[in-house]
């Protein structure tokens, strides 16, 4: 379930970028003058501007509702993670025959730690 949100979460990504460097900006006006009349455009003389406005927010509500479900999969997944590094065994539930590090190592002496002047 998580892999199928996150397909969805990467797919409205890509329409919201696509969609923002579909739209003309505020200035884009300024290309009438050169013969870009706006009855020559695709969605009539009002331009696409609320059809992508509109376009773009929805794919902007699937992008937030798909990162809210994305943060509940992974806080799922974290607290079963954490469930299981509660459980510590002990040396007496390992058992009695498990062989304990070497603690008979040499310690450093103040003469041993080198001297920077």
């Amino acid at each position: 379930m998580g892999s199928l949100v996150l397909v969805i979460h990467v797919l409205a990504a890509i329409a919201i970028i696509g969609l923002v460097l579909l739209q003309q900006g505020k200035g884009a006006d300024a290309g009438a003058s050169f013969g870009g009349g706006a009855s020559q455009t695709v969605f009539g003389s009002q331009g696409g501007s609320s059809f992508f406005s509109r376009l773009t927010a929805f794919f902007a509500v699937v992008f937030f509702l798909t990162s809210f479900g994305l943060a509940y999969f992974a806080s799922e997944q974290a607290k079963d993670i954490a469930g299981q590094l509660d459980y510590v065994p002990t040396l007496h539930e390992a058992g009695d025959d498990v062989a304990l590090p070497d603690v008979d190592a040499p310690v450093a002496s103040e003469s041993d730690i080198p001297v920077v002047e």
